[in-house]
């Protein structure tokens, strides 16, 4: 008897061709989706956010609930400015998974970032869900140290009318004294910092970092407390312990060169360092910006007698934030307008 079309052995060799098929395109698919999220890391890594961005969005059409993909987006979208799409991006990122503190705190953050850029009225209603997303990242995560930390700062520097109060940053505080001591003594730190009592906040700083800190972030801010207040032996501290904390964080060599030049000291040193910082460093929050190593390396020349040096220096800080009060300053002082 004639076998019908698509039954035996025929249709069993069929069956096989497409499950190949189907296999390969689905990896062939994993492959592009995996290809535009790392494109999108690799273009954050580099500073290009415009092209993250480009790079994340494709991901996340293939890939709409991944909430890592949305986690990057919001990071990129903060860089670039682009108030409204980070929020909206880390809302989604909540939405696809709402017990990440992670996730709870970058929404935090973008809330927070709108907010200084917003009126009197709409700051109100954002600083409140900044409030409440710092909140929550702290009660999904207690070892969330770094939005633990934003809910202080929040305390200590938000009026009471949007639920500030160091009243309120004391039990948080006193938490981070039985989990990590140089936690502890920076969340202190930073909180007499807020209400301007540097004498404090100095002693406090000074034990954050003779208490082992492993957080780069800590260290780092604490040098950019310590170069406003021009602590040149406590910037070489920093230096010291940014790079233990984080090897491959270009930062020390910021810090290690404005405390050199602060001393006074191996200057050549100090220029070869800041070059270097301008060559690794990404564009990012929390970096020293570039505007700011051109200043400093005009401060240097200007201080060996080098003024047409100098003046190329603060000029290119100029390029770089043409509202750079201190660069502009400089270059009066040099008799240039």
């Amino acid at each position: 008897m004639r076998r019908r079309w698509g039954t035996g052995r025929r249709a069993r060799w069929w069956v096989l061709q497409a499950a190949l098929l189907a296999g390969a395109t689905s990896l062939w698919a994993t492959e592009k989706q995996s290809d535009a999220l790392e494109a999108g890391r690799r273009a954050y890594e580099k500073s290009e956010y415009t092209k993250a961005v480009e790079d994340l969005q494709a991901a996340a059409a293939r890939e709409p609930e991944n909430g890592e993909i949305k986690l990057l987006l919001t990071k990129s979208y903060l860089e670039l400015g682009e108030l409204d799409a980070a929020i909206a991006s880390a809302q989604r990122a909540v939405a696809i998974d709402p017990q990440s503190s992670v996730y709870h705190e970058w929404l935090g953050k973008a809330y927070g970032e709108k907010a200084s850029h917003a009126s009197m009225f709409s700051a109100l209603g954002l600083a409140s869900k900044t409030h409440k997303e710092f909140e929550t990242a702290v009660q999904l995560d207690e070892r969330n140290y770094s939005a633990r930390q934003a809910l202080i700062e929040y305390y200590c520097s938000a009026p009471s009318i949007v639920g500030g109060g160091e009243e309120k940053a004391k039990p948080q505080i006193a938490k981070l004294e039985a989990m990590d001591a140089s936690e502890w003594h920076y969340a202190e730190g930073n909180c007499r910092r807020q209400k301007k009592d540097f004498a404090a906040a100095d002693a406090e700083f000074k034990l954050a970092l003779e208490s082992h800190p492993k957080s780069a972030e800590l260290i780092y801010d604490i040098g950019d407390y310590e170069v406003k207040r021009s602590q040149a032996d406590r910037l070489m501290e920093v230096a010291e312990l940014g790079m233990r904390a984080a090897p491959a964080d270009p930062r020390d060599l910021f810090y290690r060169a404005v405390g050199l030049i602060l001393k006074n000291e191996k200057t050549e040193e100090a220029e070869r360092l800041l070059r270097k910082y301008l060559q690794k460093a990404p564009k990012r929050t929390g970096y020293p910006r570039f505007a700011t190593a051109h200043e400093w390396l005009g401060r240097l020349y200007e201080s060996k007698g080098e003024k047409e040096s100098a003046e190329k220096e603060y000029e290119a800080a100029l390029e770089l934030d043409p509202k750079d009060k201190t660069a502009r300053e400089s270059l009066k002082r040099l008799g240039r307008n």
